[in-house]
């Protein structure tokens, strides 16, 4: 006879049940930190913030524009492309930047530790608690917005709306999985902030004027310097929003004109999955950093 097939659904019952533990665990922390974070003042700050620009750039869009539907909507997402760059990363590194080293400096953390989780638990959890409270500020903008543009134009071309919305939530919890990273090998959250600040300007900064110092002072082909914009999460979300509003790579150089002719379709999908690379390698190593013993 064989006596392991009576214990083989006895092991798949304790699998599921120790899942459900670990899902649960994170559900928890995650609650706990999305309730903390709404109640926060950063996120009154952010959300008004970019409520308030998301307004802004609707109007000075539609100024001047005589005819409405597409008009509307389409000038709306390129106007509010070079303002999701700039000011999304800076709100989801910040944000994540200050959840595990404000934890750790309030002395909080040993108290989180010492309940019956699992380091992994804690760090995934607070990610997901912070990424709703961030997709949350986003869409109330978003939707302040857009609540303006129907008012004054009508629904027609909503899809371009729709389509940046989507990305700039992917580029938001891309930056937030960097800025969870920062925070789990921060000591002080001062100093993680500080780090934030130094990695958006340096995203910032890459994105645009260092590629056109790089290409100059290193000669660099087309093909090298496509290669680096794909690597950098804003000139992929740039060019992905681009591509996806059927407009023409052409407006970006050589690179976008050589990014349309060698990719054609596929050229979408390879920068959403940068994306999402870049949302899930970062909080990986965040989880992997704060899982070994002893780091606190």
């Amino acid at each position: 006879m064989n006596t392991l097939a009576p214990h083989s659904p006895a092991r798949g019952v304790s699998s599921a049940v120790s899942a459900r533990s670990f899902a649960g665990g994170i559900a928890s922390f995650a609650r706990r930190e999305f309730r903390d974070s709404i109640a926060s003042r950063w996120f009154l700050l952010y959300t008004i913030a970019f409520g308030v620009l998301a307004v802004g750039v609707s109007f000075l869009s539609l100024s001047g524009v005589g005819s409405h539907g597409f008009a509307g909507f389409g000038r709306t997402a390129a106007g509010l492309l070079n303002l999701v760059v700039l000011v999304v990363p800076l709100m989801a590194l910040t944000a994540g930047a200050g959840t595990i080293a404000g934890e750790r400096e309030r002395g909080t953390l040993l108290y989180l530790l010492a309940q019956p989780v699992s380091r992994s638990q804690v760090v995934i959890g607070k990610y997901i608690g912070l990424a709703g409270t961030l997709v949350c500020s986003l869409c109330i903008g978003f939707g302040v917005s857009a609540g303006v543009l129907a008012w004054r134009t009508g629904g027609v071309g909503v899809g371009s709306y729709a389509m940046l919305v989507a990305f700039t939530v992917l580029l938001a919890l891309a930056m937030l999985s960097v800025g969870t990273l920062i925070s789990v090998v921060s000591r002080k959250p001062s100093v993680a902030t500080g780090l934030g600040l130094f990695v958006w300007l340096t995203l910032v900064f890459v994105s645009d004027l260092g590629l056109m110092a790089s290409s100059i002072l290193l000669k660099l082909r087309v093909q090298e310097i496509f290669g680096l914009a794909v690597l950098n999460p804003l000139q992929a979300f740039k060019m992905a929003v681009i591509v996806n509003m059927n407009a023409s790579l052409d407006v970006l150089g050589p690179v976008g004109a050589y990014a349309s002719r060698t990719y054609g379709d596929s050229l979408s999908w390879m920068l959403a999955t940068t994306l999402v690379l870049w949302a899930v390698v970062p909080l990986m190593l965040a989880t992997l950093l704060f899982a070994r013993k002893g780091a606190l």
